[in-house]
């Protein structure tokens, strides 16, 4: 058996489905080229079927995407296998990935059948699917609660019918390590037919075990973890990429597994993938934490300063973390920050050069001197927000104090060159920008959530905030990023703005399609 195990991702998917705000279709290819990046062998990007836009999704990515295999979500109905297939078909080799509940809770509460049936149906969507790729994945949902009969019968059919990967998942993160790990080797000692695919897992985090359950799994005879980028997910969260792919390096003379993942370029996509969903990372969290590689404690920092493996099993330059440097002022030369992103491991690719130069310029007559993690939230913010814009933020002026009615004024132009000012009262600063705002636009929004985090150190670190806001009954995430904190929030709603004025235009579009079609 081979010891190479294959990471297969599915923040796009499993992840992408719990956030408080739809990705664009933009935003989900920023993430794919990281995850490439960083070596995931398989990326599973979304659900064709549940909606246009996730198809148009899966589609552009599986178009754009050459050094990693992209792969489908599907129901086991062939409408569903349809789909994914179509939105596939551009890519030169791709995955489906057909699924159907098999615990007896599943199977009699959800499905209202019997065993036999969705047997049946398991080994039908494989062979469908099988006429669309050689490369099928079929998932037991909720494996972990699955009388182990009938998971076994189901696994030596899924198999027998064509599946290629068999995915064991603990969909509820139900079993502890030494339950699931004996699921795993039961199957490897019942099923007859078992060596002629791959098997996966995938594990939630619901009791904190999902990686463990993982890594447990793989010592028994799986060869396929499923996880997404800082544990992101379904309830608790999914099985944590950087976690598990560290493991297996960190503990590789012990343990004797490989993976192709990349884990200098952990860091960078942890960051990314953060900022793009609106999911903060806990300062604790193992890896890509931002106490991950800080010892407070002076017996550690005593250890730590005489041989750095005292208090470190991995060093931060491992995973992509480099010490922050003050060497950026405004006299800086587009040079010098292209220089400087190229040592912080960015490509040219990355990036506009000529978009974060100027956020660079602005940032540094503000701030004086900018540091590496200024560069880098300069360059996440202008990813996120660099769509169009048909609002466009000009001027903000703001009148608060004790005892006073804050009064806003703002400019903004709104198309090519319809620039309107408005002015407002509300109930602090920043309800009387919004106020402005939403008075010029015209547009009825409602706030669901609004953050403010400092992305940096001391007084001049830079503000960013997030807000998620609902229009017409569809959500939106905005981010605004800037030394003003109600500049910032001024921007993060006008980046809703321009989402909605998007997504509008996109719903006009198909419209006259459907209309101009015989």
């Amino acid at each position: 058996m081979s010891n190479q195990v294959i990471i297969f991702d599915t923040t796009l998917r499993d992840g992408e489905q719990a956030l408080s705000a739809s990705l664009t279709v933009k935003e989900k290819l920023k993430i794919a080229f990281a995850l490439e990046r960083l070596g995931v062998d398989i990326m599973e990007v979304g659900f064709p079927i549940s909606s246009p836009g996730d198809f148009e999704s899966v589609q552009t990515i599986a178009k754009e995407i050459k050094n990693s295999r992209v792969c489908a979500l599907s129901r086991a109905l062939p409408k569903d296998i349809d789909a994914a297939a179509q939105a596939l078909k551009v890519a030169d080799a791709f995955r489906i990935h057909t699924f159907i509940s098999t615990s007896t809770i599943h199977v009699e509460n959800k499905l209202k059948r019997g065993f036999e049936d969705v047997l049946e149906m398991g080994v039908n969507a494989v062979k469908y699917a099988r006429q669309f790729t050689d490369d099928v994945e079929f998932s037991c949902e909720d494996a972990g609660r699955t009388p182990i009969d009938n998971l076994c019968r189901m696994v030596e059919e899924a198999i027998k019918a064509g599946a290629t990967t068999v995915n064991i998942p603990d969909t509820v993160g139900y079993t502890i390590p030494s339950e699931f790990g004996g699921i795993i080797q039961t199957l490897f000692n019942r099923v007859p037919n078992i060596d002629k695919a791959v098997i996966a897992v995938h594990c939630h985090d619901d009791l904190g075990m999902s990686v463990a359950n993982s890594i447990t799994a793989v010592e028994n005879g799986a060869r396929q973890i499923e996880c997404t980028m800082n544990g992101i997910g379904e309830r608790a969260g999914n099985c944590s990429l950087e976690e598990v792919a560290m493991i297996l390096a960190t503990r590789q003379k012990k343990m004797g597994f490989t993976t192709n993942i990349n884990p200098v370029e952990i860091s960078r996509t942890s960051q990314l993938v953060s900022q793009i969903c609106n999911m903060p990372i806990q300062s604790n969290k193992a890896i890509v934490g931002a106490n991950a590689f800080s010892h407070s404690s002076g017996i550690h920092q005593d250890g730590v300063l005489k041989s750095q493996n005292t208090y470190e099993i991995i060093t931060p330059e491992s995973v992509g973390i480099s010490t922050n440097k003050l060497n950026l002022t405004s006299r800086s030369g587009r040079h010098v920050i292209q220089h400087r992103m190229q040592e912080l491991g960015y490509l040219d690719s990355d990036y506009d050069l000529d978009a974060l130069y100027e956020s660079f310029l602005e940032l540094a007559d503000r701030k004086g001197q900018v540091f590496d993690y200024d560069l880098e939230a300069l360059m996440f913010f202008n990813q996120v927000a660099g769509e169009p814009e048909y609002y466009k933020l000009e001027n903000i002026d703001v009148l608060s104090g004790s005892g006073k009615i804050a009064t806003a004024t703002v400019t903004m132009t709104i198309g090519d060159n319809n620039k309107i000012t408005e002015a407002a009262t509300g109930n602090g600063p920043i309800d009387a920008a919004y106020q402005c705002l939403l008075r010029i636009s015209g547009l009825d929004i409602n706030m669901d959530t609004y953050k403010i985090s400092a992305k940096g150190e001391g007084k001049d670190a830079l503000g960013q905030v997030d807000i998620v806001a609902t229009y017409k009954d569809q959500r939106f995430h905005g981010l605004g990023l800037s030394t003003d904190i109600i500049e910032s929030s001024a921007r993060a709603m006008v980046h809703v703005m321009n989402h909605i004025h998007l997504a509008k235009a996109v719903a006009d579009q198909k419209k006259q399609r459907h209309h101009s079609e015989p």
